[in-house]
């Protein structure tokens, strides 16, 4: 029975390291391949980038009325993956931008709801999710650093060889999946509809003017993050940064290292400063970008990049922690799922645009015909909107609100 056990966390931890690989492959370094070799636009940019959020918008419709009802868990992974690889493999064929968005489109669409999907057939497959997820979701951070370093080191960041290899990860991961014990849908008898997706009793969190603002700013500051997923490496690269998306990996190293200090800092702090640390730090970034460079201040750089653990650790883990301390036991994955439709979603989609405008409004001819970028002022636009975003937060959240209706615990 125990080796039985340990078998199931070796195969659910190869099957994280596959679905984050997947992801860091193809979508890090897309701006680069975008702007460098097929000469997009900024705009442009921002909206294939942000193709992603549009499926973290349907993903929760698509779990809720189909994957939660329908078929077995591991079979849907199984299909999302296998088409998502052909979809892969056919967007690293084009060049123009109509098809090419259109593609990856179809492919966030597959591919978002498997985020979700990966974790709720983790969980059920497990004794004791507190204890035992954690160090099998750690190996998806893994898999997204070797991926970033395997890019890099073949030099493969204004390619289209990302996307394929992603393709034939992503293949590998469909016929892995089938393997996987089966995990049926729980709620086959249960009536479908949008209602079951998000019941109406959720928007009672609303009612309580700290966790609108939680809400709110969460929003808020996911519009500058497309910032960072959308343009960093492009700007990297265009700075003259040598292995660009294998120095990101820093991110996600510091990201495994704040990951286990988030009890620490939250029996300290509690769940206000743990926010308000995370927004700060995002601020600090985007400000260290405007005003390094590669050269001496190359430190700058590097300290912006290394503080990914805290913007997101900080911020979105304590806001998961935070929703599920709110929201009843029974509301409270349709609450987590509300959230990540606003703030990946909806919060994202509107900064894939804003990004793009912005970009684009700085971009200039060098003397030698290339076209750059004055990146120290997108950079400081993206920190004064996450100042802005902490700025109305500080003064207007607590942590002691009661939700009404949801009894004295909450």
């Amino acid at each position: 029975m125990e080796l039985m056990k340990k078998q199931i966390k070796i195969r659910l931890t190869l099957m994280m390291f596959f679905e984050y690989f997947i992801w860091s492959t193809w979508y890090v370094t897309l701006g680069t391949w975008l702007r460098q070799s097929l000469h997009f636009s900024g705009r442009q940019i921002g909206l294939v980038s942000g193709t992603t959020a549009i499926g973290a918008i349907v993903s929760p419709f698509f779990i809720g009325l189909v994957a939660d009802r329908l078929f077995a868990t591991q079979k849907v992974l199984a299909a999302l993956h296998g088409l998502g690889a052909s979809l892969l493999l056919l967007a690293s064929s084009r060049s123009s931008f109509g098809p090419l968005f259109f593609l990856l489109l179809l492919y966030a669409l597959c591919y978002m709801p498997t985020l979700a999907l990966t974790n709720s057939l983790a969980f059920r497959l497990m004794r004791d999710p507190k204890l035992e997820f954690g160090p099998i979701r750690v190996l998806g951070t893994v898999g997204w650093i070797i991926a970033g370093l395997l890019i890099g080191n073949l030099r493969l960041e204004a390619t289209a060889m990302p996307l394929r290899i992603a393709a034939l990860a992503s293949l590998i991961m469909a016929v892995y999946c089938l393997t996987l014990p089966d995990t049926p849908p729980l709620a086959g008898s249960t009536k479908r509809s949008l209602r079951g997706v998000f019941p109406v009793k959720t928007a009672r969190l609303f009612l309580k003017r700290s966790f609108a603002i939680f809400t709110l700013t969460s929003f808020l500051i996911c519009i500058p993050l497309q910032f960072y997923y959308a343009f960093t490496n492009l700007f990297l690269n265009e700075i003259g940064v040598k292995n660009a998306v294998g120095k990101m990996t820093g991110g996600q190293m510091s990201e495994i290292f704040c990951m286990l200090l988030i009890p620490w800092f939250f029996r300290r702090l509690g769940v206000k400063y743990m926010l308000v640390a995370g927004m700060l730090a995002w601020t600090i970034r985007y400000v260290l970008f405007a005003f390094g460079n590669n050269g001496q201040d190359m430190r700058m750089l590097w300290l912006g990049i290394l503080l990914h653990g805290i913007c997101y650790d900080f911020f979105f883990v304590t806001g998961q922690i935070y929703v599920d301390r709110k929201a009843p036991l029974a509301l409270r994955a349709a609450a987590q799922g509300l959230i990540t439709l606003i703030t990946y979603g909806a919060g994202m989609l509107l900064g894939s645009w804003l990004s793009g405008s912005v970009v684009d409004h700085y971009a200039y001819v060098s003397p030698s015909g290339a076209m750059m970028h004055n990146w120290q002022s997108i950079w400081l636009i993206a920190a004064v909107w996450s100042a802005s975003a902490l700025i109305l937060f500080i003064p207007t959240f607590s942590d002691n609100e009661r939700i009404p209706g949801f009894g004295k615990e909450f």
